[in-house]
């Protein structure tokens, strides 16, 4: 898994089979666009997916590992290094445009070789090129020393991947864009790990404090594989495989088409869930941690995290870590007994700050909204949650107790057990972490009625997409069903209508594509 990001020679390396027809027209519209804007071919295409969360919700910030897989759906990024001796001294150009250039203007910077600013409270496209940028610059200079000076770019965009609908439109936007400043910088073996974690700090400059996940589905993933992704001790993205199942089993992604947009909604939505674990984090260390030393600092997006905690109570135990969370989840229940939530007059005393300081640790870089933190049902999510990945991983593995030798035989038990978990999962985002909508709801409700074993919440929630185990024989009865009890009541464009349901097969990841001549095939 670990390893340079692959340059492919032909978009066969890069898409199935059953894609290579839509993605070709794609690419060549890509490369003429580009050549009627600027006047010439790109020198390269960087290009990042978008991805799917299997299970493990809103807990990669929390540092517990997931498993998610990268979906066909895209952002690439056609890029030309171009002779600087037009920008004024000191600075480089970058000129950045989409091929919706309706909806998204193009631009030109004159950027300083020494910073790239950007500004988090202004909700602009380019930012998430900005902050790809900036992050790929800190890595080339920790490689070729602070005067590294970069190259002036000129970069045609197309994305695929839905804006604000849970595929993770961002984090790929953002990967494709540090692999391309990378890649036009010299760095021409951009190793896997170095590129999704300088994506994951690169994200948080637009204020998405992100833990993790989606940048590391869209960089490491393998074509026909999910991935399991842990954050401690280190990042590390291994593939996972889906045993041969009676009836088959397909991954059906439905949009909700309830935009929710995590640098908008952030102060009242996802920051204060990061603010919020990171809280319940330092209160049970408080409360159970019989050292009273302060909870050390660790990769989560605010430097604590729940998992940080775990690794501390737990520190001596030899105890499996499914029986570890088990644990957690009783001693969440019993110290953290306010459901209604806790104020920071509450908080402060018992971890041991002022509420001044805990507002300058907590929630000065990232700012949130609220008089009352839920602590008791944020880490119940997250250690539940947790549990439900290992438990969901561990039936991939050794799926030998559930199936039958003879692949013939059904597998109706084996797949309504990894249907119950998804479905869990669905629960506790709605009712515990209070992170679903009425519209994904509904979604779940209809899908498992006409067939699915499993149906959830992707992404970050509150809108987006839902994502539906279904067996191959009903997912024409479930698509029937949504369309008859969802879409029909609603007014879609025809573009809407079309990419309101997505059969899914895992993707591969991060690629780069040399350009030579219209060719793409």
């Amino acid at each position: 898994m670990a390893g340079p990001v692959p340059v492919a020679k032909s978009l066969k390396d890069i898409y199935t089979e059953d894609a290579i027809p839509t993605q070709t027209a794609r690419w060549e519209a890509l490369l003429k666009q580009f050549s009627t804007n600027y006047g010439g071919l790109p020198d390269f295409v960087s290009r990042s997916p978008g991805r799917v969360n299997i299970i493990g919700e809103h807990i990669d910030y929390s540092l517990y590992s997931v498993l998610p897989m990268a979906i066909t759906a895209d952002v690439i990024l056609a890029v030309r290094v171009i002779d600087d001796s037009q920008s004024p001294e000191g600075c480089y150009k970058i000129r950045v445009s989409n091929i919706l250039a309706s909806r998204f203007p193009s631009h030109e910077f004159d950027i300083p070789y020494e910073s790239v600013e950007i500004d988090a409270k202004v909700h602009e496209w380019t930012n998430y090129f900005k902050s790809g940028l900036r992050g790929a610059l800190e890595l080339l200079r920790k490689k070729h020393g602070a005067d590294c000076k970069p190259k002036s770019m000129e970069i045609l965009m197309d994305g695929t991947v839905p804006a604000g609908g849970g595929l993770s439109s961002s984090a790929a936007f953002v990967s494709a864009s540090a692999l391309a400043v990378m890649y036009a910088n010299g760095e021409h073996s951009v190793d896997k790990t170095a590129l999704t974690e300088l994506a994951i700090v690169s994200e948080r400059a637009v204020g998405v404090n992100s833990g993790g996940m989606d940048q590391s589905a869209s960089v490491f993933s393998l074509r026909g594989s999910a991935l399991f992704v842990s954050f401690v001790p280190s990042l590390v993205a291994r593939p996972v495989n889906f045993p041969k199942t009676n009836p088959e089993l397909s991954f059906v992604i439905a949009q909700s088409f309830v935009t929710s947009n995590k640098q908008v909604t952030g102060p009242v939505c996802y920051n204060l869930r990061v603010v919020e674990c990171s809280l319940a984090a330092s209160y049970l260390h408080a409360v159970l941690d019989k050292t009273t030393s302060p909870l050390p600092k660790d990769a989560g997006p605010l430097g604590l995290s729940l998992h940080g905690f775990h690794d501390i109570y737990f520190a001596n135990s030899k105890l499996p870590i499914e029986a570890q969370l088990t644990e957690l989840i009783s001693l969440t229940k019993s110290t953290l007994t306010k459901e209604e939530g806790y104020t920071r007059e509450e908080i402060a005393p018992v971890i041991g700050m002022s509420v001044d300081a805990l507002n300058e640790r907590f929630t000065s870089t990232i700012p949130v909204r609220a008089e009352k933190f839920k602590l008791r049902q944020r880490a119940l999510h997250v250690f539940s949650e947790a549990l439900r990945v290992l438990q969901f991983l561990s039936l991939l593995e050794s799926p030998s107790s559930h199936l039958s030798a003879d692949s013939g035989s059904s597998t109706e038990t084996f797949n309504q057990k990894l249907g119950d978990l998804m479905n869990e999962t669905q629960d506790s985002c709605r009712d515990v972490y209070e992170c679903s909508c009425p519209e994904i709801d509904q979604l779940c409700t209809i899908a498992r009625k006409a067939g699915s074993y499993g149906s959830r919440l992707t992404g970050a929630g509150w809108g987006g997409c839902s994502v539906h185990l279904v067996p191959a024989d009903k997912v024409e009865a479930v698509k029937e069903a949504w369309e008859r009890e969802y879409y029909s009541k609603m007014e879609l464009s025809e573009e809407q209508k079309e990419a309101a349901v997505v059969v899914s097969k895992p993707g591969s990841g991060s690629a780069v594509f040399v350009v030579e001549g219209m060719g793409v095939v």
